[in-house]
């Protein structure tokens, strides 16, 4: 029996990165995204790997919504993060892998070839975009962005998006999208309200912007908001974390012990192409929703926020005499590249704030400047734990 699934007039590999975007950028390249998706559940003996390629065969036709036949069948090169999934669920270390990709690619067909035979009954959930069709309804190359356990629980960025959106409104709570990310892995949404705005003179003093120059006794606003976050390729569950936003410089410092997420672990999927039924879907929707209507109450109350800076200040004045060699011990706790390492040290320097604090500073406006956003998100998600080797070191 033949399936249904959306088109996408697009015909070209849908953009999968975006850094900083607006609400409306980030929308239209999930929906453009959307209308290449395929998740097949497929069984290790209809996978196999040429050229570096993941060929599929086997999986039942899928019509698209203007009646055209599309075979899921054929070849797709998969992502970093795909390959990840080779090496997780089959036992090949990543490294070695990537160098067979790089110096032996025949040596890379044999070996996941090989693994994939030892267990030829086992099931994996293969996330892909679709190739263009040709006129006999085969595809082109696709593209293989993930590679699963058949029990992953699909939960994608635009639904999400959609229904924590919702969310925000149910709460009755005034907040904003002040920018969004998008990568191979995941998705990020970054949500604040300049209602909910405290003054933190204390933390703020001595601090300069490392861009404009203005100074936290300028400006010793913090305002309240949070980061939804979902990967639609196991790396990592779908969450909401508080989030504060410095003013003066657009620093921001995300307080990863309240997160709130939910994983995407589910029963398993049949074989052949997956689709989620109205009713599931639904149900699931109302879910994050819900969860975004609680976060926003919690993550946008002015008692939250002014306990966390209360938190934050009784170790961030500690005053640091070496800069270079506290911001040293503070690289090597957390592994930040030397790279990083000074460029943290650089802002600093900028920031004028002689303190665990101004370290703490230092991170958050590091983080603004890299433009993989995985990496800046991982190294904003630092900045307190940062702030705690900073102060013990002082």
């Amino acid at each position: 029996m033949t399936q249904q699934v959306t088109e996408n007039p697009v015909t070209r590999t849908p953009r999968t990165s975006i850094r900083n975007a607006d609400l409306s950028d980030l929308a239209h390249m999930l929906e453009a995204q959307n209308g290449r998706k395929l998740d097949v559940v497929a069984p290790a003996s209809s996978l196999t790997v040429a050229n570096g390629n993941l060929i599929m065969s086997g999986a039942e036709p899928a019509m698209t919504s203007q009646g055209r036949m599309y075979m899921a069948d054929g070849s797709y090169r998969p992502t970093d993060v795909a390959e990840e999934g080779f090496a997780a669920k089959l036992g090949i270390p990543v490294g070695y892998l990537r160098r067979m990709r790089t110096e032996n690619p025949a040596l890379y067909d044999i070996n996941v070839c090989g693994w994939l035979e030892q267990d030829p009954a086992r099931k994996f959930l293969i996330r892909a975009f679709r190739g263009d069709a040709s006129e006999n309804g085969r595809s082109g190359e696709g593209v293989a962005r993930a590679f699963l356990s058949d029990s992953y629980r699909l939960i994608d960025n635009f639904d999400i998006l959609t229904a924590a959106l919702q969310g925000v409104e149910a709460s009755g709570h005034r907040a904003e999208v002040r920018g969004c990310d998008l990568t191979d892995r995941r998705m990020y949404v970054r949500v604040e309200s300049d209602q909910v705005a405290i003054q933190a003179r204390e933390l703020l003093r001595g601090y300069r912007s490392p861009f404009t120059g203005e100074t936290g006794d300028q400006l010793p606003m913090i305002s309240a908001g949070f980061v939804i976050s979902n990967s639609e390729v196991g790396s990592g569950a779908f969450s909401i974390t508080p989030r504060v936003v410095v003013q003066v410089c657009r620093n921001g410092l995300t307080m990863s012990k309240d997160v709130m997420r939910a994983v995407h672990i589910g029963a398993k999927h049949d074989e052949g192409i997956v689709q989620w039924s109205g009713a599931t879907r639904a149900r699931e929707l109302e879910l994050v929703a819900s969860k975004t209507a609680d976060a926003v109450q919690q993550f946008l109350s002015p008692a939250y926020v002014e306990t966390k800076i209360a938190e934050i200040e009784r170790e961030a004045g500690k005053q640091i005499s070496d800069p270079a060699q506290t911001i040293e011990i503070v690289s090597k706790q957390l592994s930040f590249s030397s790279a990083v390492r000074e460029s943290i040290l650089n802002h600093f320097i900028r920031g004028g704030q002689t303190t665990a604090g101004g370290v703490m500073q230092a991170v958050t406006s590091t983080a603004q400047t890299l433009s993989d956003a995985d990496a800046a998100h991982e190294l904003e998600a630092m900045a307190l734990p940062a702030l705690a080797a900073a102060a013990r070191a002082a």
